[in-house]
């Protein structure tokens, strides 16, 4: 098949996509965002979702890295169809390929040495030129025996080659801007640029969707695709995700590590799943789907061709809902390694009982894990609970006088229930002429240590009389200052 004939994947059969990311650091943000993207495209189209670790650097990818990619992907619930494929367990079907090209003379023994190649980049540069290698090898046959040589590719000398991108449109190259770029180096291991379309080919991917990093990558992989007559994936490029202030996005703007937003931050997987997904595709005015709900709206065509940025304010907030909807024995147990980190102890029985009786209101008013934590740590406490500046300012005479009213209300409740305890503290407001307010506030401080928490007649009801009166007490005969 001549390279004009090479026919191009079309949408007719069911699609096979691949997330590819390279061990040599953490799974980050943007590329969580393409796994995502394609593992929705290929469920959106009853397809195939396949993961590829691209780990032939083999001095910068490391098998912790792996492991990270692995667990941060089956966290998401991003897990592959298939067993994963690692790159570098293929390399010698690559040099297989590289090879066969040369033998059909597409591509070329390149015996230039590592001056050469810097004298022709210092030539082209002086000359305003791209620094390309100058193809002195391309047509020669006399090869010097016994030295080593580089394979490179013929690449077309006319024309232009056009990536017809399902996000970016069509984009067009020159071939002139081309250069025959290196399949194997010298010391006989393939590139990237070959193992890449050889693995795309031989794992039956019909659509590659990336970020727009790769696109520049694209010309010359399609180049490459087209001298070896195999069919051409459908291309679509995705833009980067920026920070709130359309730089690139950093560190400093949020771009670290899947893992450090489950375990650092305290982000629940579906929340980031959510946000991930909008940023940069939508459907009309939806912002919190359902995984079904994504499978069944995910397409191309939903994609935008301006950067996305990150925004840490919506991601906490989309992260609160999804708290708030989530099941409360989940976020026990999530939530009480982080309880027993700060405690320096593991949480008994009867606490983690407390916990989860609490954790009805406790959620309403947490934007993330940590935040469930440290609003939990009342439950906790030892007597005399601690307090921290603002609760122990509130408690004046006029607070612990009021407390002292709470106390004795309470104290004669036949039933402990959240009903007669509103009741009873309603009335000791009433009968003080002042705000609920103005009471709760020392009740809270007495129950809690802090001046923020959930309702506090819930807090009664989950403590219980003696626990929550003997709080109270210690508040009582506690003097300010």
């Amino acid at each position: 098949m001549v390279a004009s004939e090479a026919p191009l994947y079309t949408d007719l059969r069911p699609p096979v996509v691949r997330f590819a990311p390279s061990p040599t650091g953490y799974l980050h943000i943007g590329g969580a965002r393409t796994a995502l993207f394609n593992y929705l495209f290929a469920r959106h189209h009853g397809g195939t979702f396949l993961l590829r670790i691209e780990d032939t650097d083999r001095a910068r990818s490391t098998q912790a890295a792996i492991d990270a990619i692995l667990d941060s992907l089956a966290w998401l619930r991003l897990e592959p169809d298939r067993p994963v494929v690692f790159q570098s367990a293929r390399a010698a079907r690559h040099v297989e390929v590289a090879e066969a090209l040369l033998a059909a003379g597409r591509a070329y023994r390149c015996y230039a040495t590592p001056e050469e190649l810097e004298a022709m980049r210092e030539k082209a540069r002086a000359e305003g030129r791209p620094p390309h290698y100058d193809r002195r090898w391309r047509d020669r046959t006399d090869w010097p025996e016994g030295k080593p040589f580089a394979v490179r590719l013929k690449a077309p000398l006319h024309g232009h080659i056009t990536v017809d991108d399902r996000v970016q449109g069509p984009v067009t190259v020159a071939a002139s801007e081309l250069d025959d770029f290196i399949l194997l180096r010298s010391d006989g291991t393939p590139t990237y640029m070959l193992s890449v379309v050889v693995d795309d080919h031989d794992m039956g991917v019909t659509h590659v969707i990336r970020g727009d990093d790769h696109l520049s990558n694209t010309h010359r992989q399609l180049a490459l695709i087209r001298a070896l007559g195999w069919p051409e994936p459908v291309y679509a490029h995705v833009p980067m995700i920026h920070g709130p202030d359309g730089a690139k996005l950093s560190k400093r703007h949020g771009a670290v590590g899947v893992e450090t937003w489950r375990d650092e931050k305290g982000i629940l997987p579906e929340a980031l799943e959510n946000y991930l997904l909008r940023l940069g595709w939508g459907h009309g005015d939806a912002e919190l789907l359902t995984r079904e709900e994504a499978i069944r709206l995910f397409d191309l065509e939903g994609i935008g061709r301006s950067p996305a940025r990150f925004d840490l304010a919506k991601l906490e907030s989309v992260n609160a809902h999804y708290m708030r909807q989530a099941d409360d024995a989940r976020l026990v147990a999530l939530v009480l390694p982080r309880i027993a980190a700060r405690l320096g102890r593991e949480p008994d029985a009867r606490e983690r009982e407390l916990l989860l009786r609490s954790m009805p209101e406790l959620k309403t008013r947490a934007k993330d894990l940590n935040g469930l934590a440290e609003s939990s740590l009342y439950l906790f406490a030892r007597r005399p609970i601690s307090m921290d500046a603002a609760a122990a300012a509130l408690l004046d005479d006029e607070a612990r006088s009021l407390l002292g009213r709470v106390r004795e209300s309470l104290a004669g409740l036949a039933a402990w229930d959240r009903a007669g305890l509103e009741a009873a503290v309603k009335a000791v407001a009433t009968k003080a002429g002042v705000g609920l307010g103005k009471v709760a506030a020392p009740i809270r401080a007495a129950l809690t240590g802090t001046t923020v928490s959930p309702s506090v007649f819930g807090i009664l009801e989950v403590l219980g009389r003696d626990e929550s009166l003997a709080r109270i007490d210690d508040a009582c005969a506690t003097r300010k200052g």
